[in-house]
């Protein structure tokens, strides 16, 4: 953020406040996975020796105190539940796989714990869980990318607090790297809450096609900016082509993120910014859906953008060839691509350059956090329960098992390179081959992103495995776009209270949000200035005033990390 003083400020008020620092740990492995099997599935020999917790970070019992020893495994069956996000991959079962199983044989019937999978919906995630939540049937661990919903769930009284010596005890290799994170963000309302995955963060894995043939045909260049953008779309129309590909924004709210610029204060991100409450009267946002009714009254946006919300959706605009723009988090195994050139063999795709949808040409971005997945345990976990979750977790950090799961059979799933780099075969469809984003939904528990010893092999290894084969180009394109522009990263302030107001009005707001953005992307441009005004009044009696009010007053005593 660019506003120095009003971040010092925060500082001093935080340095008095927390007595924790934080060190963002990073994984590697640079080996082979051990062969103990026959089948390269590792297991549990050789395992890291436990070092102890930082410094900060609190002290487990030196002898155990009252936490019992199952190292030996359970005496009687326990079961856990585990949430994966089931994406619709075609063909796949999130909750009973090839690696599925290869968990419950080398960490379930090891301990005699029985690990279960829970279908949470990517798109329609909130209400799976705040449905589970409400049936008292919510999977033992309870989790989110965001921390604004990870709250949420804490003030339906959904998560049980933690005990850090408990941790420290059942999973040390896990503790040892994630004891500063924890201490300094899992904490609400003065107590112990939450506990993550680690994050070595990368910002090139997230990537917009755009059609190179299309732009060839009209004689356009790469648009640098969102009035490029918007000229080449018009370029398009003209040439019967197709139009920008749009969506419906129902969560994840950074929409306004392309509308920035370097007058906007940290207090006013502290008070908009908000991935599950769309800033509907916010000017970023205002000015983002003036340009979408721009697009749309012109035709050179989607047409039906407001029942595009999902993923599928969007993908299934571009590779019809309806689309000559689709943003996502490319995998190697993407099928968007070939899909797209089974369509239309002659298509090309390119990476559109990074801010080409931006006003300024400046990549504002949403700057993640230090931190992964943001978990918390289900109110309704025994002990046993509890103890068995950190034991999976400090079983799968372990190097060898992470490996695996992240890259599956050497020979099969992928190959090491001269560097110790793990090159995926996407072409392979065998038994272990990996779901559509690289298993992540499985190992995402630990660790965000795949990470090597150095930043060089990290990149050596998403150049490669990222992209389909014959595409590293866009991740080239991606990489040097995120080096670029990484001095626009805006990090959303995490508040260290409850924000009660979110809670109670945040469902009524995202179904006013989605009312508001289809009919002012769709009015008529002379109507739009009065619609506007008119939602904004709405919004904020039907509590968005309430929250604003709520934010405003933590800031003001400093209750927020940014």
């Amino acid at each position: 953020m660019k506003n120095k003083t009003f971040k010092k400020l925060v500082s001093c008020v935080l340095v008095a406040t927390m007595a924790a620092s934080m060190a963002v740990g990073c994984g590697s492995k640079d080996e082979t996975p051990t062969d103990d099997t026959g089948t390269d599935a590792p297991t549990d020999e050789g395992k890291d020796d436990a070092k102890e917790p930082a410094d900060d970070a609190q002290e487990p019992a030196e002898d155990g105190g009252a936490y019992t020893d199952y190292s030996q495994g359970f005496p009687e069956t326990v079961t856990i539940q585990i949430p994966v996000y089931d994406r619709a991959f075609e063909g796949w079962d999130v909750t009973n796989n090839y690696y599925t199983q290869w968990i419950q044989k080398e960490f379930g019937d090891k301990y005699n714990v029985n690990v279960e999978y829970v279908a949470i919906n990517r798109t329609n995630e909130v209400q799976d869980y705040m449905q589970l939540i409400a049936a008292q049937n919510a999977p033992s661990i309870i989790m989110h990318y965001d921390m604004p919903q990870a709250v949420n769930y804490y003030g339906e009284g959904a998560m049980q607090t933690l005990d850090l010596d408990e941790i420290a005890y059942y999973a040390p290799t896990y503790y040892e790297k994630m004891a500063d994170t924890i201490a300094k963000y899992g904490s609400l309302d003065g107590e112990n809450v939450f506990f993550f995955a680690e994050r070595q963060a990368i910002y090139y894995n997230w990537v917009t096609l755009i059609r190179q043939d299309w732009l060839d045909q009209v004689g356009a260049d790469m648009p640098t900016n969102l009035d490029e953008l918007n000229e080449v779309a018009r370029k398009w129309k003209e040439a019967g082509l197709g139009t920008l590909g749009g969506e419906q924004h129902v969560a994840s709210f950074t929409m306004e993120y392309p509308f920035f610029n370097e007058d906007i204060s940290d207090e006013e991100y502290a008070l908009y910014l908000d991935l599950n409450v769309a800033p509907l009267t916010w000017e970023p946002t205002k000015q983002y859906l003036k340009n979408l009714n721009m697009q749309y009254n012109e035709g050179i946006m989607d047409p039906e953008y407001y029942l595009n919300p999902d993923d599928a959706s969007r993908k299934a605009d571009f590779v019809s060839g309806n689309a000559g723009t689709y943003a996502f988090y490319i995998n190697s195994s993407t099928d968007a691509i070939s899909s797209l050139l089974a369509n239309d063999p002659d298509a090309k795709v390119a990476c559109l350059q990074v801010g080409g949808n931006s006003v300024t040409g400046n990549n504002y971005y949403y700057e993640y956090p230090p931190y992964g997945m943001i978990m918390g345990i289900n109110s309704t976990a025994t002990d046993e329960q509890r103890a068995a979750v950190w034991m999976f977790l400090d079983w799968m950090i372990q190097k060898d098992n992470l490996f695996f799961l992240q890259n599956g059979v050497e020979g099969e799933n992928y190959t090491l390179n001269e560097n110790g780099v793990a090159i995926q075969n996407s072409d392979f469809s065998g038994e272990s081959k990996l779901s559509q984003n690289n298993n992540k939904d499985y190992w995402c528990l630990v660790q965000e992103v795949v990470t090597y010893d150095t930043e060089e092999g990290t990149y050596q290894y998403n150049l490669t495995n990222l992209a389909p084969n014959g595409y590293e180009y866009i991740i080239e394109d991606a990489y040097k776009g995120a080096t670029d522009n990484a001095d626009y990263g805006i990090i959303t302030p995490i508040f260290t209270k409850a924000v009660e107001a979110t809670n109670e009005y945040s469902g009524d707001l995202n179904a006013l949000w989605q009312e508001a953005e289809a009919d002012l992307g769709t009015c008529k441009p002379e109507e739009f200035d009065a619609k506007y005004e008119e939602y904004c009044q709405q919004y904020l009696d039907a509590g968005y005033q309430a929250i604003l009010d709520e934010k405003q007053s933590y800031i003001d005593e400093g209750s927020f990390i940014l």
